[in-house]
Order: structure tokens, then C-alpha cells, then sequence
């Protein structure tokens, strides 16, 4: 019989007010149940907000490097564990063994990173135009906040909001994706095992359309992080507009690679398949558009298949493996649809585009991986998120089509060339309206101190990692100290 969890509130592991669970399932064999959860509702996460109110004024009170010492120490528990929670992610989430290592490894160096952040708390000290008066800007934390992660990540990407909100003094709610609780739970009892005090940080478990509601609607709640679909994030956002709510959203993205003459090819194929097939095309930097201009295309797009073609799909556990399941059925059938409607677009399909069945494919989520060419920018293939296994090339003969395509989604978030041509790399960094430009690197692979977020409709302009990571949990206060024993007028008045 599967393990039972429970939710984490005001320092205690407690059942779901309904009493009700939903299991975790290895996406790679449906059969293999880790664990049952609590199936939360408003009751739980009304019960979390008033733990997270209660702690607020005594952590807001805390000395920020004395906050900041509680990651610290989580991140060496996580360390400690690394091995135990990566192949417990691979048989929850699905990934791969190093890609779960490389996931537990991002929440560690972010643990870390945002520890030292606590010692580094800056603000600013500016002259006055008055005599006698100090000025300066200070952050104060924001409240309490709600925390909303998908499952592709289910350790770097709730550290990289639980993190900054503890160090900015935030007390917060941590609702997690229904597909990955576990990861979850094991991320909450480490921070408490590092001696979080009580109510600082909560968890609830359960389903957008209940929990994740009323965590938003929910009027103690300051401010809402969330990463997850445009349309949700577009509900979140409206919510919280209405409400004066902070929220920071990081939404879904159209990635893309360009390919010049004088790439290097065996780079920029690498760099390809890496970037559309590792997690199974599931990240929200996947690379799902391939440009590529035509004195390079065909060499390109025949490496690109040979690579492919050697690529393994199976269980995670298994080191031979490039391709795991994606998370669940519904994304299975999510992603073939996808796959019918680029076929019906006239796009070319080169290899890939079904469901793989039979022996060792049976109990899983797998699909081939799938390449098409002859895709146009005007595709809904090359316009929409798919977030599967899933690329296509276009076409393009100079570097300014190569831009304008690029450019043409409605999402902006990670975007690759792949050039020596010193004019290029400059007019990409430059023209390319995505949050993230690599130039020579895949469009994966995000480092903890550089800010990640992107532009348009992939976000509201917040970012997370990075020092600007604390910008989504405080506020800027102006502080002034008149020292002149009298009362002085700005802008000169008399």
C-alpha cells in the first residue's frame, strides 16, 4: 500500500479537511503509485494563510542573514540527499537520472546563491538637495505570499520562489503541481529539518481548480508567483489586477535556434537536439522552432536526423536513456494532436510523430521524437506552445528574415543563434525580443545568477533567479532623516 502525506501548516503535518486523497504515478509505469496526497480545498488553504499571517510580523522581524542561514542549511540537507530525491524525481516526474541530478543540483546552487543573498540585502544611499537630510531606499517584504509551480521542475523551480520570499521576509503558501507531490513534500521537510520556524512556509496539496483558486482569491494573500500556461496565467493575472495583488507570472514560450552559414554544424546540432528533446521537450526554454538558412539547411537537417535516429526513449532510470515519458496522459495526447495538426499544415514530417507502444512502452507516456521541416511562422505548430517532443525547421536565406521570424510569436523567452559572424551576434543580441539570448549555446540551461523570465506574453516583466529574483517579494521603501532641527521644503520652497 502506498505511502500517505500530508499537508504542511503552521508547523505540522496535517490531513485535508475533506479527508480525501489522489496518488502520484511513475509516468513511466502507471503501475508504481508513490504515494497519496491530500486533496485540498479552500477550508486548507484558508487554514495555511492564517498559519502564514501569524508567523509574518516575527519573521518580517528577523534579521535577514539570520533568514538567510535557514536556506543555507537546506541546501546541504538537499546535498546530502542529492542521490535519493533524483531518482525519486525521475520515477515521479519522468526525466531522465542526470537530467533529476542536474534539477536537485539547480535548488542547491540556488539555496546557496540566495543565502549570500541575505548578506547582501541592498538598498541605496542618494544625496538629499536639502542640508541636514540623509536619504536612502530599504525593501520591506511584500506579506503573505502564494507560491504556484508546475511539475517539469519539481526542485529548482519552487526553490527559485521559496527562496527570495524567505530571505525578502515573505511568510508563504506552496501550492505544488497535482503530478509531482512528492518532490514537494521531500523539498518542505528538508526546509523544516533546517529549522524553518513554524508558518514561515506552508504546503498545500492539490488541483488548480480548487486549491490553486482559492490560494489567489484568497484576500490574506499579498502577492502570487506562478509558473504554469498562459491561459491560466492570464486568469491569475486578471484576478490579481482587481485585487492590487503583486504577481509574477512565467508563462509558456515559442523557443527558437537560428542557424547560420557559418555555424558550426556539429555544435548547433548538438545543441538542437539537446535543447527540443531533452526532458522530453517539456521545458518552457525547449527549442520547438529551428531556423535555419538554406546554404546550411541541408547538411543541417540530414546530422540533425542521424542524431535522432540514436536517440533512446524509455525509463529515466536507465543511463542509456535520452528520452523519457512525458508527465501524463492528457500531455501524451496533447502533444500527438499536435503532431495531426502540423501533418495537416503541410508540414513535412522527417521522423517521429507517434505514440510508442509494446514492449517496455506499455505502462508509460512515450512518443517518439519528432522533427518536421517545411514548417512557416504562420503555423500553429510554429505559434503555439506544445511542450513535448516536438521541433520543426523553417526556412530563411539572410539574417534579417531569420530576426523577423524569430520574433514573430507572441512569446519571447529564450532564443539561440548559432553564428561567427561578429555582425550577427550583435544584431540578435540586440533585435531578438526574448529575456534570454544565447549566442553559440542551446536555448536550455538556465544559471542560478542570471535573472529568467522573458518578454510579451511569457510574463509580466518579473524575472526569477538572480539578485532580481527579490524583486517579486518587497517593496521599495524611501526613508529620509532630517537632521537640520527644522522643517525644510523641497524643490525649493520657501
Amino acid at each position: 500500500m502506498a505511502e500517505e502525506y500530508r499537508n504542511y501548516i503552521g508547523g505540522k503535518w496535517v490531513a485535508a479537511e475533506s479527508g480525501e486523497m489522489f496518488e502520484s504515478r511513475n509516468p513511466a509505469n502507471r503501475d508504481e503509485v508513490l504515494g497519496s496526497f491530500p486533496h485540498s480545498g479552500p477550508e486548507d488553504v484558508d487554514a495555511a494563510v492564517q498559519a502564514a499571517e501569524d508567523a509574518y510580523r516575527d519573521w518580517m522581524l528577523t534579521p535577514v542573514p539570520e533568514r538567510a542561514d535557514h536556506l543555507m542549511r537546506a541546501g546541504l540537507i538537499l546535498e546530502r540527499r542529492k542521490e535519493e530525491l533524483a531518482e525519486l524525481m525521475t520515477r515521479e516526474m519522468g526525466k531522465t537520472l542526470k537530467e533529476s541530478r542536474g534539477d536537485v543540483q539547480e535548488g542547491i546552487d540556488f539555496l546557496f546563491y540566495m543565502a549570500g543573498e541575505g548578506r547582501r540585502f541592498f538598498g541605496h544611499t542618494m544625496p538629499s538637495e536639502l542640508k541636514n537630510k540623509f536619504s536612502m531606499t530599504v525593501r520591506h517584504p511584500i506579506g503573505v505570499v502564494g507560491l504556484i509551480a508546475p511539475w517539469n521542475f519539481p526542485i529548482a523551480i519552487p526553490v527559485w520562489k521559496i527562496a527570495p520570499a524567505i530571505v525578502a521576509g515573505c511568510t508563504s503558501v506552496f501550492k505544488p503541481a497535482q503530478d509531482t507531490p512528492l518532490l514537494a513534500t521531500l523539498l518542505v521537510q528538508s526546509l523544516e529539518e533546517a529549522g524553518l520556524p513554524a508558518g514561515v512556509l506552508n504546503l498545500v496539496h492539490g488541483f488548480g481548480r480548487e486549491a490553486g483558486v482559492a490560494l489567489v482569491d484568497h484576500e490574506g494573500v499579498r502577492g502570487v508567483s506562478f509558473t504554469g500556461s498562459l491561459e491560466v496565467g492570464r486568469q491569475i493575472a486578471e484576478k490579481c489586477g482587481r485585487a492590487m495583488k503583486r504577481c509574477s507570472m512565467e508563462l509558456g514560450s515559442k523557443n527558437v535556434l537560428i542557424v547560420m552559414p557559418d555555424a558550426d554544424l556539429d555544435l548547433a546540432v548538438e545543441a538542437s537536439a539537446w535543447g527540443a528533446f531533452a526532458t522530453s521537450g517539456q521545458r518552457c526554454t525547449a527549442t520547438s522552432r529551428l531556423v535555419v538558412h538554406d546554404a546550411a539547411r541541408k547538411e543541417f537537417t540530414e546530422r540533425l536526423l542521424e542524431r535522432v535516429s540514436g536517440m533512446k526513449v524509455g525509463n529515466g532510470l536507465d543511463p542509456e536513456v535520452e528520452l523519457a515519458p512525458v508527465i501524463n496522459e492528457q500531455q501524451k495526447q496533447r502533444v500527438l494532436e499536435y503532431i495531426e495538426v502540423g501533418k495537416k499544415e503541410g508540414a513535412t514530417l522527417l521522423t517521429g510523430g507517434e505514440e510508442l507502444t509494446g514492449d517496455g512502452y506499455d505502462k508509460g507516456n512515450f512518443i517518439a521524437p519528432t522533427v518536421f521541416d517545411d514548417m512557416t511562422p504562420d503555423m500553429r505548430i510554429a505559434q503555439e506552445e506544445i511542450f513535448g517532443p516536438v521541433t520543426g525547421i523553417i526556412r530563411t536565406d539572410e539574417i534579417d528574415e531569420a530576426l523577423r521570424i524569430a520574433n514573430s510569436t507572441q512569446y519571447g523567452l529564450s532564443a539561440s543563434i548559432y553564428t561567427h559572424d561578429i555582425t550577427n551576434v550583435f544584431r540578435a543580441i540586440q533585435e531578438l525580443e526574448f529575456g534570454i539570448v544565447y549566442v553559440n549555446a542551446p536555448t536550455i540551461g538556465a544559471e542560478i545568477q542570471l535573472p529568467f523570465g522573458g518578454m510579451k506574453s511569457t510574463g509580466n516583466g518579473h524575472r526569477e533567479a538572480g539578485p532580481q529574483a527579490l524583486d517579486e517579494f518587497t517593496e521599495w521603501k524611501a526613508v529620509s532623516v532630517d537632521f537640520s532641527g527644522k522643517v525644510q521644503k523641497a524643490q525649493g520652497i520657501d
